[in-house]
This record gives structure tokens, C-alpha cells and sequence, in this order.
């Protein structure tokens, strides 16, 4: 498959690469856009990294564009443990960082978790926030696949070793290959003389209970289902029923788990939609 023109003017649109200290941990994140606009934070799920939004976040052109590294992942420093509090700590201290008053918090998976911490914990820091399949479940899919792994990360000889092995958690059958080489490329770090996998193995915290945490919401919120993701149609309207204030669900037809790898256009059209309609959207 040849790679889409869009796909390479997203990335040609590099992000600037800025790091903020939280708690005495680095916090690397990434910037798009013009300072003054509305703000958006984006939060990617567990064993992932802000790269993941590379290709997604420049065509957000109605906001200021911000995604974090939490620390335990990506080019972030780790931590002895990691909790949903303290990443949502992190969340609003690379806010504050950027100057943005009140961002949208966007997550995948766990990351949807952080960000309806953050919407709970952190209400007058943030204006509204969404979620993107993150299930009403005790762990996150990515945590169960890797614990049952029971082995340090592997060391691969060289990059291109380890990109053949990428694979997403859960694995699901659609990976736009052009997504995956550029998504698994930025997931390596050296390791000796091999490469490995960026992510600290030991970044599983206690979960958070989304069924004490969705009643607490006071600001806008929003549920995006991906069609062959996790969320059915079954665990959303009961989702739904615990926010007070509603929770639209956008639906991504034949979107598996991972949209960014395989509906990448859908959710960016679901995302600039849900953006017009919220307290300081706007164009696109």
C-alpha cells in the first residue's frame, strides 16, 4: 500500500518536542499549532506514546495540539510506581506548561482513563473530556496481554527486527502499514546493543473504578466506540447512564480497538466535530 498524501503532509508537520518536570520525573510531550488557539491534550494508551498521534494531531487545525509522554512511557523518565492520580497530575502540569486555560483531554484505552481522572480530580483545569474505547473493565486490555507475557522486554539485534515484531495490544486485524512502521519506529530505545521497547514493564498501577469516577464528571464528556473495539454497544449505554450530564457516544464504523491504525481519517472527523460543538471550539 502506498503511503496517502495526507499521511505525509500530517507528518511533515513536525511537532515541536518540549519536557517539563512533574513531581521529579520528565515529562516529554509534543506541541502542534498556534499559541492563543483553543487547547487540546491528548493522552495515548497504556504501553503506547505521544508518537501515536503523529499523524492525527495536525489535522486538529482548530486547536493547540499537546501530547504527553505519561512518565513510564515514550521519551518520559519512570517512575518507582505508577497511579492514575499521578498521570493526571501530569496531564495538567504540560497544560499549565503550554498556557492552555482549560484544554479538551482527549485518551485511548487507559489513557481515556487518565483523562476522566483528570476531568474528576482536576475539574476547573480541563473544559471537557473524551474517551476513545476505553472499556468499563478492572484492568486495561493492554496490561492483561502484557502480564500474561511473564517476560522482561525482548532486545532485538536491529530496528527493523523489532518494527516486523510491533504488534498493537489487544491485537486487532486491520494495521494501516504506512501508521505501523512510522508508530513502531518511534517505540524503540537502545538498549546495549540491541534495541528494545520504550515502555517501563513495570507501569501497571491499581485501576481506577470507572463506575465511582463517571457520576463525578461536572464537565462535558464524550464516548468514542469503535465498532470491533471493546466497547459494546451494551457497556456504552451503561456508561452513558452513570454521567449525570450525558454521554454522547460517536460511533467509528468498522474501527477496531486502535483507530489511529486503521480509521485514522474517521476520528479525526469525529474528533474536529466534537470540537465545534464544545465550550471553545470552533472551525477546522
Amino acid at each position: 500500500m502506498s503511503t496517502p498524501a495526507w499521511f505525509e503532509a500530517a507528518l511533515a508537520d513536525a511537532p515541536v518536542h518540549r519536557e517539563v518536570d512533574v513531581e521529579g520525573t520528565p515529562v516529554h510531550y509534543r506541541v502542534w499549532g498556534e499559541a492563543g488557539r483553543p487547547g487540546l491534550v491528548l493522552v495515548h494508551g497504556g504501553a503506547a506514546h505521544s508518537g501515536w498521534w503523529d499523524h492525527v494531531a495536525p489535522q486538529l487545525h482548530s486547536h493547540r495540539v499537546v501530547a504527553l509522554d505519561l512518565s513510564g512511557h515514550g521519551d518520559s523518565g519512570r517512575r518507582p510506581s505508577y497511579d492514575m492520580d499521578t498521570w493526571a497530575r501530569e496531564v495538567v502540569a504540560v497544560a499549565a506548561a503550554e498556557d492552555l486555560a482549560a484544554p479538551v483531554v482527549l485518551g485511548h484505552s487507559m489513557g481515556g482513563w487518565v483523562a476522566l481522572t483528570v476531568g474528576v480530580a482536576h475539574p476547573g483545569a480541563v473544559s471537557a473530556v473524551a474517551v476513545i474505547d476505553s472499556p468499563l473493565v478492572s484492568r486495561p486490555p493492554e496490561e492483561e496481554r502484557l502480564r500474561q507475557r511473564r517476560r522482561p522486554p525482548r532486545t532485538y539485534a536491529s530496528v527493523e527486527e523489532a518494527v516486523e515484531r510491533f504488534r498493537t495490544l489487544p491485537p486487532q486485524d486491520v494495521l494501516l502499514p504506512y501508521v505501523r512502521e512510522h508508530v513502531a519506529r518511534g517505540s524503540l530505545r537502545r538498549e546495549g546493543e540491541g534495541w528494545t521497547w520504550k515502555f517501563d514493564p513495570r507501569l501497571w498501577g491499581p485501576p481506577p473504578l470507572l463506575t465511582e469516577l463517571l457520576p463525578r464528571l461536572t464537565c462535558p464528556a464524550a464516548l468514542f466506540r469503535c465498532e470491533k473495539g471493546l466497547v459494546s454497544p451494551a457497556m456504552a449505554e451503561e456508561m452513558a447512564g452513570l454521567v449525570a450530564g450525558g454521554l454522547p457516544v460517536v460511533e467509528l464504523p468498522d474501527a477496531g480497538h486502535h483507530p489511529v491504525f486503521d480509521r485514522p481519517l474517521a476520528l479525526v472527523t469525529g474528533i474536529r466535530t466534537l470540537l465545534a460543538f464544545w465550550p471553545g471550539g470552533g472551525g477546522g
